[in-house]
């Protein structure tokens, strides 16, 4: 079965009954679900309440799942608001949404294409003078929102968990990157990569003259209702109600925490991933999105086309495609440390899904049973 998550299909063996930093792991909650009967290819609500039960466990302390679209309703929840209350988790809590971003930051970009006040083929270094260094072709905006840009990644903080309060401004973080030189030819390859996103965030402000989160704001969240969703810019907390984050970590002792992250200053993140959101409004974005009130027409087939001339491409502008049996899902995954979260749909819209998972190990590479349980669920 596919993966709607960052991380590949690893299986990892871990220890259930982690002690946590706050306190013991809670009794586990029970698996909330409701559901409204569809077509023959109805979500399979058996299936998706069992994905989520048993929560909080070794992999996840909540879990926060949305199926939509004209096959059906589900919505259910697992888990706990926080390990030292264990009372249950907030279905309606935001979560840090991580690289779910950057469908806003792509519908942003391609608002102003439409608008002409860029061009996707023009090179970024027309409005943004002086950012590249010689070493660098002409690198298209195209480019930047489907990957293909050959930028190397940015540098951060040695020990992310020691600076999760300290600010790292994206301009330090583009500059890092570009002193590295290319990692190939614009256009050759494809490397998914948070830098081509804060690239597009630097270029979002020096055509609108505005800040990137007023002009996101403005562009994508208020038109497709997003309420609940905003940028926190340099603040470390979740404002509004919300369910506790935890990283599993290792002594040297070889004892194993969970610790809460829940507070932590995402401002390198920015465009390419600080955004703060719900299940429910990132379900309003992909309907807003695919239905065409974002982005018109024209620039909105940017969203689900990938480069024909690179082996292998899967990235579109801002989207990712997966093929599943007859049908294709366009979806956006993310994770920052505490929370995984993903979105996804047919382009029809007769199935979506939308997932937070407060995860104990949001970046590590290997999978989360949790989450593979929800996918597997969710696209029976």
């Amino acid at each position: 079965m596919p993966a709607l998550h960052r991380r590949t299909f690893l299986t990892a063996s871990l220890a259930l009954g982690l002690s946590a930093a706050t306190g013991t792991l809670a009794t586990p909650a029970a698996a909330r679900g409701s559901s409204a009967p569809g077509s023959s290819s109805a979500p399979d609500a058996a299936a998706l309440r069992a994905a989520v039960a048993g929560l909080p466990d070794a992999d996840a302390t909540a879990a926060l799942v949305r199926i939509g679209g004209s096959d059906g309703v589900w919505r259910g929840s697992s888990g706990v608001h926080d390990l030292e209350s264990g009372r249950a988790a907030d279905p309606r809590a935001r979560f840090r949404a991580g690289s779910t971003t950057k469908v806003v930051t792509a519908a942003t970009v391609l608002q102003l294409a439409a608008e002409r006040r860029l061009d996707l083929d023009t090179p970024v270094q027309r409005h943004l003078p002086g950012l590249f260094t010689p070493d660098f072709g002409p690198v298209s905006v195209r480019q930047l929102l489907n990957h293909t840009s050959g930028i190397k990644p940015g540098d951060g903080f040695d020990d992310p968990y020691a600076h999760r309060f300290d600010t790292l401004p994206p301009a330090r973080v583009v500059a890092s990157a570009i002193a590295k030189g290319p990692e190939f030819d614009p256009g050759r390859q494809q490397h998914y990569l948070n830098i081509n996103y804060t690239v597009l965030g630097l270029l979002i402000e020096k055509v609108t003259g505005r800040s990137y989160a007023s002009e996101a704001t403005r562009r994508v969240l208020r038109p497709a209702g997003m309420r609940d969703t905003y940028f926190p810019g340099t603040d470390p907390r979740i404002h509004g109600r919300h369910n506790r984050g935890y990283q599993r970590m290792t002594a040297a002792d070889g004892t194993t925490t969970l610790v809460d992250v829940t507070d932590w200053n995402q401002a390198d993140r920015w465009a390419a991933g600080d955004m703060i959101s719900t299940t429910a409004d990132l379900e309003r974005l992909l309907h807003a999105l695919f239905r065409g009130r974002i982005v018109p027409g024209p620039q909105l087939e940017e969203m689900f086309t990938v480069p024909a001339d690179i082996d292998g491409a899967i990235y579109s502008a801002g989207l990712q495609r997966m093929p599943v049996g007859d049908r294709v899902y366009w979806y956006k995954t993310g994770a920052r440390y505490g929370y995984s979260a993903a979105l996804a749909a047919t382009r029809d819209l007769s199935r979506t899904i939308v997932y937070s998972v407060c995860d104990t190990d949001a970046k590590d590479e290997t999978s989360n049973p949790v989450i593979d349980r929800i996918v597997a669920a969710a696209l029976k």
